[in-house]
């Protein structure tokens, strides 16, 4: 067999029974009528994604919860500085994004090698997501280091463009510890293993609480450097969270770091990871990038329409979090059952994943819709800032639903290594439909930023119903493990 071809191994010790009325000796899936019933989850489906969702959740409502104090310390300095950590953060994340999701590529990979009880495929996979995210930080240096012509060019506000850059300057230092974070942690939650993750998690948002005391404020003798001290502070919490990880995750890292696997330089195996991380990439490009258009669009509308558009997106953002860490639990535990060959398991995993990310966001949305001018006080004392926020959040509560359904459903197609639909799927909702709607609503019809934000919330819900459409089907066909051969 070809270096990076896909194929079928045999383990189905563990597998899930089939749904009444199906043959057990069946094939896999072929000649099997997928129904939505065959996705709904029991009690035990149900409890393994929540036991394994839970810390994966709260370790991705940690890493946004940095960005969370930093809006919040920094707005305490001016509208200009908050609008600076909008626009530079929202750059560092256009320019490491892609790199992130062709790091997703070892969910499947590692998933997978996992539930065949594959070892050494365990271990090439962590080997080589280790050899891509060099490569990938180099890529995404270059990009941070063009931060403001970049911005120039974008006719973002004169007063704010410095200061941005001079942000994402300060964040090129934290791009490889990022990128080395997100290789521990992917590795650790394939095996379940969340306690160094969550603690890797919690030693970094203390260090980031205190970065930002000392460098936006001036304190211990240091300047005042408020937007640009949040950016030093960020690469400097970035690097505490990529050693803690590697300390607590030491004794199950070390059997996949050493001895070093000589195969695993080999070109074929590279490119063939790259095949499965290269469209998720793409995928998350796509999906921020239409987030990041719509922060520019807010540059054009003012100052205030970036810093109150910051304070809503940052509240999506953190209750986002929640379902993306039900996706990769999702995603995770999909990948498990298709490594065991159990394609019943890997449906009602799907399932599970489904319902529970679109319940939390259900939740989420009331609180948007109901209490969205406390929420935005939180984050600015500014009237200006608060009234605008506070008219965006409602629109934010609309879509939270497909935000969540739409993440969970990319991450189930990514456990069974399907990532090229769901790139096109985020292409054309997004940019072919989300953005064109949002722009002629802020500027044909005059909504001004509530217009960008109902565009969103039309690409969010084409987003998601093709996504799910695109789960039916693809669910529904012969599910192979992805294995890269060494020799």
């Amino acid at each position: 067999m070809r270096p990076g071809e896909a194929r079928l191994t045999r383990d189905t010790e563990g597998a899930s029974p089939p749904p009444p009325g199906a043959s057990a000796a069946a094939p896999p899936l072929e000649g099997v009528q997928v129904r939505v019933g065959h996705f709904r989850p029991g009690g035990a489906e149900l409890r393994e994604l929540i036991d394994l969702a839970v810390p994966v959740a709260v370790a991705q409502v940690g890493m946004m919860f940095m960005g969370v104090v930093d809006s919040i310390m920094v707005g305490r300095v001016s509208p200009r500085d908050l609008a600076a950590v909008s626009l530079g953060n929202v750059y560092f994340f256009a320019s490491v994004v892609f790199g992130m999701g062709v790091l997703f590529a070892l969910d499947p990979v590692v998933s997978q090698a996992l539930g065949a009880r594959d070892d050494e495929g365990v271990a090439r996979g962590t080997q080589r997501g280790l050899l891509l995210a060099l490569g990938l930080t180099v890529v995404a240096t270059l990009l941070l280091c063009t931060a403001e012509p970049v911005l120039r060019t974008l006719r973002q506000p004169a007063e704010v463009v410095p200061v941005a850059a001079g942000y994402a300057w300060a964040s090129i230092a934290g791009v490889l510890p990022f990128y080395l974070y997100i290789v521990q942690r992917q590795v650790m939650q394939a095996m379940g293993r969340l306690r160094p993750v969550l603690l890797a998690m919690l030693v970094a948002n203390i260090a980031n609480v205190g970065f930002n005391w000392v460098l936006i404020f001036g304190n211990w003798g240091f300047p005042p450097l408020g937007a640009v001290g949040a950016g030093w502070a960020s690469s400097g919490s970035r690097w505490v969270m990529a050693l803690s990880i590697a300390i607590f995750a030491w004794p199950a890292l070390k059997p996949q770091l050493r001895p070093f696997r000589r195969e695993v330089l080999r070109a074929e195996p590279l490119l063939g990871m790259l095949r499965i991380g290269g469209p998720t990439g793409m995928q998350l490009q796509l999906e921020f990038g239409a987030f990041a258009v719509a922060g520019l669009t807010m540059g054009l509308l003012g100052t205030v329409a970036v810093a109150g558009h910051q304070v809503a997106l940052n509240l999506a953002s953190l209750t986002f979090m929640v379902p993306v860490g039900v996706a990769q639990a999702t995603a995770v535990l999909v990948g498990r059952a298709v490594g065991r060959e159990d394609p019943w398991g890997a449906r009602r995993a799907s399932g599970a994943g489904l319902v529970v990310g679109a319940a939390f966001m259900t939740i989420t949305a009331t609180a948007f819709l109901l209490i969205p001018g406390p929420l935005a006080r939180i984050y600015s004392p500014d009237a200006a800032v608060i009234a605008l926020g506070a008219s965006l959040l409602p629109i934010a509560g609309l879509f939270q639903v497909a935000d969540g359904v739409q993440v969970v459903a990319a991450a189930a197609l990514r456990g069974i290594g399907d990532t090229r639909a769901p790139m096109l799927i985020n292409l054309l909702g997004f940019w072919g439909i989300g953005l064109p709607v949002g722009v002629w609503l802020a500027f044909g019809a005059d909504l001004g930023p509530r217009g960008v934000w109902w565009g969103l919330a039309v690409g969010l819900l084409a987003v998601a119903l093709l996504l799910l459409q695109r789960v039916r089907v693809r669910f529904g066909r012969d599910l192979r493990r992805l294995v890269f051969e060494a020799g």
